[in-house]
C-alpha cells in the first residue's frame, strides 16, 4: 500500500546554522578591544541560579538570523543570551550563527555597545529604504520581541535599558545604574574596575540578589587564594602567640626557682 512521505519540517525546508554562517568577508571592520572585552565580562559573570551553563547560549558578534521568509537577513548584536537552549548546537557542535526559526527560542536579552557609526541604528532613529531589511530596533522590538534590550555607550559610559511593554520598547528606570532582571535572577549594572587590562573604567556587569558583583573564575580563584593565605597568616599568628606565652611562662617559673617540665 502506498505510504506518502511525511510532511517536510522547517528544518528540512529552511537553511540551518550550518548553512547560515557568521563570517562575512565583505563586511568591513573588526571589533576593537572594548568590543571584545565587554562581551567577555558579561559572559564570564552570567550565572543565573536556576540555569546551568549547558542550558544557556551566549552569542558575541555572530549573525542572528530572524526571518524565515528572508533567510539571508541577519543582525549581528554585540552580545545576547538565550535561555533554555543547549550551549552547543544539537548538543554536539559550536555554532556558526544563531538561526531563530531553527532554534525555536529567541534571545531574552541583547546588548549593543554604542558607537558613533551605529548609534542611529541601535537607537532606532535611522530611516531606511523600504527595499532594505528592517533596522536593529525594529527587528529586536517587533520581529523577535526580545524582552530586554540594553545599550551601553562606552564613550559617555551611559547605560540604558529598554523593556518590551505592550509590544513596544519602553525605557526602564535604573537605580544607581542598575536594573534587576527577574527571569535571570540577576541584575545588570555599571561596575568600575579593571578587567583583563591595567585600566580602570566603567563596564557592564552582572550582580546577584545580594547586590554583589558576580565574580569571574579568575576573581573567585584569587579571592579563594587570598582567603586561604589569610587563614594561614592567622594560624601563624596564633602559633606565635602560643609560643610567646609559653616562653613567658617558662621564664616566670625559672625566676621563682622552678624548673618547668618541658616534656
Amino acid at each position: 500500500m502506498y505510504q506518502p512521505d511525511p510532511s517536510p519540517t522547517p528544518k528540512t525546508l529552511l537553511p540551518t546554522m550550518y548553512d547560515l554562517k557568521s563570517e562575512d568577508p565583505e563586511e568591513p571592520g573588526l571589533p576593537d578591544e572594548f568590543h571584545i572585552l565587554q562581551p567577555r565580562l558579561l559572559d564570564y559573570t552570567l550565572h543565573p541560579p536556576h540555569y546551568s551553563r549547558e542550558q544557556i547560549f551566549v552569542g558575541t558578534d555572530i549573525n542572528l538570523y530572524y526571518d524565515s521568509q528572508h533567510t539571508s537577513w541577519y543582525k549581528r548584536p554585540d552580545w545576547f543570551a538565550v535561555l533554555g537552549v543547549p550551549e552547543l548546537y544539537d548538543r554536539r557542535d559550536l555554532r556558526f550563527s544563531y538561526v531563530t526559526w531553527d532554534e525555536k527560542v529567541n534571545p531574552l536579552i541583547l546588548v549593543e555597545l554604542l558607537s558613533p557609526a551605529t548609534e542611529e541604528e541601535d537607537l532606532g532613529i535611522k530611516l531606511r529604504n523600504a527595499e532594505q531589511p528592517p533596522g536593529k530596533w525594529e527587528v529586536y522590538e517587533r520581529i523577535l520581541k526580545i524582552p530586554y534590550y540594553a545599550i551601553f555607550d562606552r564613550y559617555k559610559y551611559q547605560f540604558r535599558m529598554f523593556q518590551l511593554s505592550g509590544g513596544r520598547y519602553q525605557e526602564a528606570s535604573l537605580s544607581n545604574n542598575r536594573i534587576w532582571i527577574p527571569e535571570l535572577e540577576l541584575g545588570l549594572g555599571i561596575w568600575v574596575g579593571s578587567f583583563e587590562k591595567q585600566i580602570v573604567q566603567p563596564w557592564l556587569r552582572w550582580y546577584d540578589i545580594t547586590g554583589n558583583w558576580v565574580l569571574t573564575r579568575e576573581e573567585y580563584q584569587r579571592q579563594r587564594a587570598d582567603s586561604e593565605q589569610h587563614r594561614a597568616d592567622l594560624e601563624r599568628e596564633r602559633a606565635d602567640l602560643e609560643r610567646l606565652a609559653k616562653e613567658k611562662l617558662i621564664s616566670q617559673l625559672r625566676a621563682l626557682g622552678i624548673e618547668p617540665n618541658l616534656d
